[in-house]
């Protein structure tokens, strides 16, 4: 069954759905095998680990792509991708929209900032003209070959113009075809109450913990809300980047390598990337009698 397939049929079951964020193939695959249903690809992350630079738009269509199809390639569960303001205007969305299809996503999230944007827990964000959002979705929902690639409409409204306009934004976004809403960087619990209680459409919302906009509000309270999706966006990265400091502070300060407990076995990252299958194909196609 395609991936965006399999995304349309958890949607439809309406149970809330946990995507967390891979910024590279082997993050997919711990996220997978962790027992997700379906991950995300970090905007964020991707630029974090691919140019070692903060999410203020720095990342192109082409290396975005790059790297959702490696972990496409990597995860046998739907994956949707954060395509920020889909690198331009509708034009150029709608050649991201078909982009992200080649790569296997199984959708994407597009956001209503200017270009180049920044990232939706930043401050200083500034959003296009509804007008011009609500038209860049019909163009990402008309650009679609493949009708089950969902169309996710963000909006940075919020912080810019205030939680009525982006509601607003989220229902004209609605109306032009968008399958799932995602109002980013609400502030208050009653805010996150407000958006499930007024936009009839699949949710998505964005927990940050430590440091973001949004009051972290617990998963079973976001489903009782009425939200159908969450994604934790960096949680994956800033865990990863928690443990490798650990490992090299202690490292340089005692010049050994006495930290088995921080880290897994030579043979369990072995087993992660599937070593023993690609030894069967060299014992197979390269030894030659």
């Amino acid at each position: 069954m395609k991936s965006s397939k399999k995304l349309r049929e958890l949607l439809a079951k309406q149970e809330l759905l946990i995507a967390p964020a891979a910024y590279d193939a082997l993050s997919a695959k711990i996220i997978e095998e962790a027992g997700f249903k379906l991950m995300a690809v970090t905007g964020y992350g991707v630029s974090a680990a691919l140019l070692g630079k903060p999410d203020v738009g720095l990342t192109t269509l082409t290396e975005v792509v790059d790297v959702a199809r490696h972990i496409v390639g990597a995860a046998t569960i739907p994956v949707f991708c954060d395509a920020d303001t889909g690198y331009g205007n509708a034009l150029n969305l709608m050649r991201t929209v078909r982009e992200m299809e080649s790569a296997g996503a199984a959708g994407i999230h597009i956001e209503d900032q200017i270009t180049p944007k920044r990232c939706g827990h930043y401050e200083g964000k500034e959003v296009v003209d509804r007008r011009e959002f609500v038209k860049k979705i019909e163009a990402a929902c008309a650009a679609r070959r493949d009708e089950d690639f969902v169309i996710i409409a963000r909006t940075d409204a919020r912080a810019v113009l205030g939680l009525e306009e982006a509601l607003r934004r989220g229902e004209e976004c609605r109306r032009a075809g968008a399958d799932v809403l995602f109002i980013e960087a609400p502030q208050t619990v009653e805010e996150i109450r407000r958006i499930a209680d007024t936009l009839d459409a699949p949710l998505l919302i964005n927990m940050v913990t430590k440091g973001g906009k949004t009051p972290y509000v617990a998963t079973d309270e976001l489903e009782s809300m009425g939200y159908d999706m969450i994604i934790f966006a960096s949680e994956v990265q800033r865990a990863a980047i928690f443990a490798m400091r650990r490992l090299l502070h202690e490292l340089y300060n005692t010049r050994t390598a006495e930290f088995f407990d921080a880290v897994v076995d030579f043979q369990e990252r072995e087993r992660i990337v599937n070593t023993p299958y690609y030894q069967q194909l060299q014992e197979r196609y390269l030894r030659v009698e």
